[in-house]
């Protein structure tokens, strides 16, 4: 017999454009789209205001700006972003140590254990815990000024699926006996994982509603699904035994940037990458982590893509260092590819860990860095840059 629980599945509205419309006021009720620039940038973000004409995360910045022309373009600001990310999560850490972070805005919490109720049935767990999700919400508003939507219920994918039934500033709680009630009515395409692609065949079929999917039949399904058939089918109707996963590890910290126009001048690339690797190392700070591998991934200008590693002992967090081992990777690449022209360029930091007490003599290098991430986090990352970053 499977325990009940209580998830709660929080998501922060329009986090990053959020963020840069309460640190300027200027932007307040204004559309803003926070991503690349260039021809060739994305959207990282959208307000609520720009989404009014259809604009998207994910979505070609090309795109968004013939959708609303007068939208205000923010680069992101990254380092800002996880510095409130990490006064989210502490409040969610002072509620339950079950706390599953998705990303920066986004983490599923298990608060079974925590409200007193041993013994309880789903019901009753629920209801309790969409207080805990009031008093969530409240605290998010006092220490960030920002909101949060949030969805209550007895699994993950429920709660997942309510989370975004409200937003912005949503509560929705979903009771065990009312899951088919809620899930039902809804488009297939709310179903996460579906995808977009996907989800067309499903309705290709004449399968509009969560509800026809739970229904449907293996002749019908099988033909999409496979032998995930009768998986895609409890999932329609709300049936998710996962637990929370707390503190699962970091696989990689990136930071990679496709150029307005291909570059194949030397110095020109040496400069976004070294632009990256502090971007990256950043993010690496962030988390208090250190890397045992620095990767560089290339893109050509026909879309070929080529990854290039190496180990470096001991794990390190300083920008130094992992940008030297960046600029040799590259500069070997680049010696093997004569007159190559460049998309794309990327720094990955893998094999991750914490991050150990610095070496004795390791100098003024880690009070530079944290005085870096101090400036970018209040004023952005191109309030100060390093002279091997500017071309």
């Amino acid at each position: 017999m499977v325990r009940a629980r209580a998830i709660l599945h929080v998501d922060m509205d329009a986090f990053y454009a959020s963020i840069e419309q309460r640190d300027d006021p200027a932007l307040a009720g204004q559309p803003v789209i926070v991503g690349g620039t260039s021809g060739r940038g994305v959207v990282a973000a959208a307000s609520y205001e720009v989404r009014r004409y259809g604009v998207r995360s994910a979505m070609p910045m090309r795109t968004a700006l013939e959708l609303c022309p007068h939208a205000v373009c923010v680069r992101p600001r990254m380092q800002r972003y996880a510095e409130v990310s990490r006064q989210v999560f502490a409040i969610f850490r002072a509620v339950t140590p079950l706390v599953q972070g998705l990303s920066l805005d986004e983490a599923f919490l298990d608060v079974s254990d925590g409200l007193g109720l041993a013994g309880a049935d789903g019901s009753a767990l629920v209801t309790a815990a969409a207080r805990v999700a009031a008093e969530i919400k409240v605290q998010i508003r006092a220490a960030t000024d920002l909101s949060a939507s949030v969805g209550v219920a007895p699994n993950k994918l429920v709660a997942k699926i309510a989370s975004d039934l409200d937003k912005p500033d949503g509560l929705t709680v979903v009771l065990p006996e009312r899951i088919q009630a809620v899930l039902d009515p809804l488009s297939v395409r709310r179903l996460p994982g579906l995808g977009r692609k996907t989800g067309a065949r499903v309705e290709a079929l004449g399968l509009k509603t969560l509800g026809e999917l739970r229904r449907a039949g293996d002749s019908l399904l099988w033909p999409v699904f496979g032998r995930y058939t009768a998986r895609v089918r409890d999932r329609a109707g709300g049936r998710d035994e996962r637990p929370v996963e707390p503190d699962l590890e970091d696989k990689s910290i990136s930071a990679e940037d496709t150029f307005a126009r291909d570059i194949a001048d030397r110095s020109a690339l040496h400069g976004e990458l070294a632009r990256l690797a502090d971007l990256a190392c950043a993010r690496l700070r962030g988390r208090s982590l250190a890397a045992g591998c620095v990767a560089v991934k290339i893109r050509r200008h026909d879309f070929t893509t080529f990854t290039r590693q190496r180990a470096i002992a001991p794990p390190t967090q300083d920008r130094a260092t992992v940008a030297r081992v960046a600029a040799e990777l590259l500069a070997r690449w680049l010696a093997e590819n004569p007159g190559a022209k460049l998309r794309l360029l990327g720094v990955a930091l893998t094999e991750l860990g914490p991050a150990t007490q610095l070496a004795l003599f390791s100098g003024s290098r880690p009070r530079i860095d944290a005085a870096l991430d101090e400036i970018h986090g209040r004023f952005g990352m191109q309030a100060l840059r390093r002279a091997s970053s500017i071309k």
